[in-house]
């Protein structure tokens, strides 16, 4: 079989196969992309901004199309890959909206006479790697700040995305982009360490797992290539107080059940202040263990397979494993081929492998805390620092536990609020960069100062 694939992880079965680029296939994708940069750089931004738009529309247009494609690679619900084409379709027209301002000069109060400003110009083509959680919103939050900058986009998408893959690349050529502007590439690990070394390319960003961020990272370095780095997370979800639990726990299952439980930022660690954690458990675990497992095409199923039975038999050994050292599992924690439960574990300690590790999957760990200060403590404790989330009624207590945890984001009394203008990103291990909202638009840009006297 080849290395891109469709394989359904509803069923097993192998959907379609894409053959992987020969080397001279590459080095004629990066020549289109330094031409289609050459083109694509010289418009003014209106004119990329109404590009962005066609894209933009097109996503719109083929939703329906493109969320089966999302389906059959990697199991997500119907209308959970409805939702991600949206939003893909969403941010990228925010960042038509706003290209004017990320390309706007930016004046500088200076000590002497005359002026100073900086100019933001873009750097050139760029090496996106990108993964199967979200096969179309992880491309559109990677490529739409940086086409609206000018730079050209080279993708190599997961092996198991191959299908949205070019369906997004038709879409942005019938957006009537430049030829090359954003190329596809079927590319395996040693070609994608090739087109970081090439000189055309001026820099790469990746999601992905820590193993291929610092993969990723140590060939970029190598080449004093740019680099921007989303990886993996553990975010906890502290409860300190509550005057609704029952909305609590709804927030916590939905945060830990988007995505059928893979995404990086999803809530994996439920603090629990004493006081609530008997009852906060209780109604969590019967939650999770009651969401409708099912094929992702049927209206009622919340939890789809997981992406693969690989990562169904990743997750079932963390789960094994973490019962053979004591965690005590509370409910599911059985997989059936690529489908896997609703699953709660407790009494999760530090000597344990699964308190620092990440489960990818539709499964939580609770621990109780005695107060705020123990909590704060055990949300630090870890490798990971992308997301968290804070749920209590006092706004003093939020605001504090918010400013000392040790991660990229915090969301107070809120899940599932992303939204196209909120920079995305973590801190430790979790990554380097930020994506989404203006930051994302600085990462791969020369901000040249000009000063005249």
């Amino acid at each position: 079989m080849s290395d891109y694939a469709v394989v359904d992880p509803a069923t097993g079965e192998t959907v379609a196969e894409y053959d992987t680029f020969t080397d001279a296939q590459i080095d004629e994708a990066v020549a289109r992309a330094a031409s289609g940069f050459a083109a694509w750089s010289a418009l003014p931004a209106d004119e990329r901004a109404a590009g962005l738009r066609r894209v933009a529309a097109l996503h719109r247009e083929r939703r329906e199309s493109l969320a089966s494609t999302i389906v059959r690679e990697m199991g997500k619900p119907f209308a959970a890959a409805l939702g991600e084409v949206d939003f893909s379709a969403d941010i990228i027209e925010y960042y038509a909206d706003n290209a004017g301002v990320v390309t706007a000069d930016q004046p500088l109060d200076i000590l002497g006479e005359g002026t100073a400003v900086i100019r933001r110009s873009p750097l050139g083509v760029l090496l996106g790697i990108m993964p199967w959680n979200f096969p179309a919103y992880q491309v559109a939050r990677f490529a739409a700040p940086n086409l609206a900058n000018g730079n050209a986009i080279v993708l190599k998408h997961a092996p198991q995305c191959p299908e949205s893959a070019a369906a997004l690349e038709e879409i942005f050529r019938d957006a009537g982009l430049p030829d090359g502007a954003y190329v596809n590439v079927y590319a395996t690990n040693e070609q994608s360490a090739a087109i970081i070394a090439d000189p055309r390319v001026q820099g790469v960003s990746v999601t992905g797992s820590e193993r291929a961020g610092s993969a990723v990272a140590a060939l970029a370095g190598q080449h004093l290539k740019k680099v921007a780095l989303e990886l993996g997370g553990s975010d906890p979800f502290i409860v300190l107080s509550a005057d609704d639990l029952d909305a609590v726990v709804r927030a916590a299952v939905d945060a830990r059940l988007d995505n059928n439980g893979q995404a990086c930022n999803g809530a994996k660690r439920f603090i629990v202040v004493d006081g609530l954690y008997e009852e906060f458990l209780a109604r969590f675990a019967s939650a999770m263990g009651a969401a409708k497992v099912g094929h992702p095409l049927d209206e009622d199923t919340v939890l789809g397979p997981l992406s693969s039975l690989a990562a169904a038999e990743r997750l079932q050994a963390q789960i094994d494993r973490a019962v053979e050292q004591g965690a005590t599992l509370v409910v599911g924690g059985q997989r059936s081929g690529a489908y896997f439960p609703g699953t709660v574990l407790t009494d999760v300690t530090p000597e344990m492998d699964v308190y620092r590790e990440e489960l990818f999957g539709p499964a939580g760990v609770v621990h109780r805390v005695a107060d705020e200060e123990e909590a704060v403590r055990l949300a630090n404790d870890t490798p990971f620092g992308l997301g968290s989330y804070v749920f209590t009624t006092d706004a003093e207590q939020a605001q504090r536990v918010a400013d000392r945890l040790e991660a990229g984001m915090v969301y107070v009394n809120v899940v599932l609020a992303d939204s196209p203008e909120l920079p995305f990103g973590g801190v430790k291990r979790s990554g380097t960069s930020r994506e989404l909202g203006l930051l994302a638009a600085d990462e791969f840009v020369n901000k040249k100062l000009i000063r005249v006297g």
